[in-house]
């Protein structure tokens, strides 16, 4: 049990809200099929373009553009490469929550989340606590990901998204930046994870923290302790 006096809750999704098996097997596999095929039909779209360009400064292929069909595959080849390593990469997420939002919007796609979430979020919302999710997905695909779960819409119960566009999730500043933008001390806070570098992170903040210990997620690695929860109706408020 973990006692929470706080005004704000800060979750991450994949092995906190989600299991680390579907972001793997079912999403990223998703991206994956349909990469290709989403840079060639989506070549003149400008917010495709500036997320292709970042893609290839960031990964050696800055001459690499959607104007060419051999552009476009070297593209998605380096896209895929960065999923495979699973890399933060901010151009990557963005593409990927594009693609995602069409098998999202066509039923292929409907999201997991544990069991004790969608009832833990909305007493979270109906007792006054501002909860928020910070993930290295991009915002539209956590917005994607929580208003089509397989429980319904449960972007409701959430007043805020913040991604790496925010800062990197192992950095404190980060999670000074998110506090400050929720009008809050860090204390005030408790942010769960299921990766111990990001609890770090968030406790060098300031803020209260929680480990989510989920079926399938690894060891949490990190340095510091944090209180563990196997759901979050441990949580306490």
């Amino acid at each position: 049990m973990i006692v929470f006096g706080g005004r704000g809750i800060l979750l991450d999704v994949e092995g906190t809200t989600s299991s680390i098996s579907f972001v793997y097997d079912v999403l990223f596999a998703f991206a994956r099929q349909h990469i290709g095929d989403f840079l060639v039909q989506n070549r003149l779209d400008p917010t495709v373009q500036a997320a292709a360009a970042a893609l290839a400064a960031e990964t050696g292929e800055a001459d690499a553009t959607l104007a060419t069909a051999e552009g476009a595959t070297r593209l998605a080849l380096a896209a895929i490469d960065l999923m495979n390593r699973d890399v933060k990469s901010t151009p990557l997420k963005t593409l990927q929550g594009m693609i995602w939002r069409s098998g999202f919007e066509s039923g292929e796609l409907v999201s997991h989340v544990f069991d004790d979430v969608p009832q833990t979020l909305a007493h979270w919302a109906d007792s006054g606590l501002d909860v928020r999710i910070y993930s290295s997905g991009s915002i539209e695909a956590q917005k994607l990901f929580f208003s089509h779960t397989g429980v319904g819409d449960l972007t409701l119960h959430l007043r805020g998204h913040y991604d790496t566009t925010t800062g990197p999730k192992r950095e404190a500043a980060s999670y000074r930046a998110i506090a400050a933008d929720m009008a809050m001390e860090p204390r005030e806070i408790l942010f769960v994870s299921d990766i111990g570098e990001e609890l770090d992170a968030a406790r060098q903040a300031g803020m209260a923290t929680a480990l989510a210990i989920r079926p399938g997620n690894r060891d949490p690695g990190g340095r510091l302790e944090h209180e563990s929860l196997v759901s979050f109706t441990e949580i306490v408020t």
